[in-house]
């Protein structure tokens, strides 16, 4: 089961965000990935406002 990022179900996967860093030569910190799941929820909320407004129940990349 996946880690709870502020109440919610993690939406990112630790050990990726984990790789990519790591990749580009800098440490990450344990918290990282909730607060990436969170902005990312934030992202999501917001898209699906979007998509609603112009009356779709289809969010889509513009909506981002």
């Amino acid at each position: 089961m996946a880690k709870k990022a502020s109440g919610k179900e993690l939406l990112v996967v630790g050990s990726k965000v984990k790789a990519y860093i790591k990749s580009k030569k800098c440490l990450t910190s344990g918290e990282l990935p909730a607060a990436l799941s969170d902005k990312v929820c934030g992202l999501l909320d917001a898209a699906i406002a979007r998509a609603k407004a112009n009356k779709r129940s289809t969010v889509k990349p513009q909506d981002l």
